[in-house]
């Protein structure tokens, strides 16, 4: 979301963001882009006269949820609003492999058409444009899904060749770095697993080979039953939020995420390739995240081989520095900013000018509009007049 706002702002545009979340002292500081930020609520027609005067260009909305809650109200108050989804990863892949993995077996194609799959690419039908942050939800879309690719544009994260630059210089070597570490929102279901398969499965295998090896697991909102697995008897710390991951990610020798279920590309993975920290994961961990070059450590899926990847990588310094190579590489292919934002920018400005004839080629999204009118709005009148009452 602030690659996709910094662009915005490179292009002298005027942001708005408006935010149905509470703001707290960890959030994002928009001022620092000159960006407004307005509160804004759901089930509530304040957001018209706000959506009317504001009078926008283009509208972006963050993951599905959202364009469920306002889209009507847009396409009413400003029908000529060339409309956005950032997706962030599927919902309903991740959601069906969870369901798959708790009911200990394979993931299946039947897993993919649930609700959640109903609603969320109902409200990428709907969008002018949706960003996938991933190769393999776009192959998805198209092959199972059968989402129009005019509908679809791939946009994975960003990183500055410059800034990468300056990184990698202060990149400490294989000899001043010690321990393993895992990092990621505990709020999130995939992390959240991963942690628990790292305590009950995979760390006591590596401290068999490692016995006095440490395991740092950062993550915001760690929760009491999360605090509940820190036991420095056996090396594995759960430290809570890391104030700066740079710092945390550039002392561990080893990033471990051992992801069993989730989808999109994963942040403390691309960290983990910016900061020179070689990683071993799963192969929903590095889905898509890649191309065809070698991982930065290892892919493994079994405990055993995982376990076995992950203690060669901590002790084997030449193999370390192979990998941490690797990150790179694929940094400057995969992710490079001068390769992803302009034919973004140029597919935003194509879209915006033709903006009648792309939607009269999108029956199926139009007809989902009809629909979501007819539903979602008049559901929404009547919880904000229910909540009206309550409040008198």
């Amino acid at each position: 979301m602030v690659d996709l706002l910094e662009l915005f702002r490179a292009q002298n545009w005027s942001v708005t963001y408006g935010c149905t979340a509470a703001s707290s002292e960890h959030s994002y500081s928009l001022d620092s882009l000159g960006i407004k930020s307005q509160a804004i609520a759901v089930n509530d027609s304040s957001f018209d006269e706000l959506i009317k005067d504001l009078s926008p260009d283009l509208v972006l909305y963050d993951r599905f949820m959202l364009e469920e809650q306002f889209s009507w109200r847009v396409d009413r108050c400003c029908p000529d609003a060339m409309t956005m989804l950032e997706t962030s990863d599927l919902h309903c892949l991740r959601s069906a492999r969870q369901k798959a993995l708790k009911e200990g077996r394979a993931f299946e194609s039947l897993d993919l058409m649930s609700e959640m799959a109903y609603r969320e690419v109902a409200s990428i039908q709907r969008t002018d444009l949706s960003l996938i942050i991933s190769s393999y939800e776009m192959s998805l879309l198209d092959d199972v899904y059968k989402v129009d690719k005019a509908l679809l544009h791939h946009f994975p994260f960003v990183v500055g060749s410059e800034q990468q630059k300056e990184k990698q210089a202060t990149w400490p070597s294989f000899e001043k770095r010690m321990g393993f570490m895992c990092i990621g929102n505990l709020k999130h279901t995939p992390n959240w697993d991963s942690v628990q398969y790292l305590k009950q499965t995979i760390w006591p295998l590596i401290r068999k080979q490692l016995p006095n090896a440490t395991l740092s697991v950062y993550g915001a909102y760690t929760p009491p039953k999360a605090m509940q697995l820190h036991k420095p008897k056996e090396g594995f710390y759960v430290k809570g939020r890391a104030e700066s991951v740079q710092e945390v990610m550039k002392a561990a020798r080893v990033c471990l995420a051992p992801l069993r279920f989730g989808a999109g590309l994963k942040g403390k993975l691309l960290d983990a390739m910016e900061y020179g920290t070689p990683s071993v994961t799963s192969s929903i961990g590095a889905e898509a995240m890649h191309d065809n070059l070698p991982w930065n450590g290892d892919i493994h899926d079994e405990p055993e081989a995982f376990v076995k990847a992950a203690v060669n990588l901590h002790e084997d310094e030449k193999y370390w520095n192979t990998c941490q190579q690797r990150g790179s590489d694929i940094l400057q292919q995969c992710y490079a900013s001068t390769k992803i934002l302009p034919p973004l920018l140029e597919r935003i400005m194509a879209i915006k000018k033709n903006l009648k004839q792309h939607r009269l080629q999108n029956f199926n999204g139009g007809m989902l509009k009809h629909h979501l009118m007819k539903s979602t709005k008049y559901m929404s009148l009547w919880i904000e007049e229910k909540n009206k009452v309550v409040e008198e």
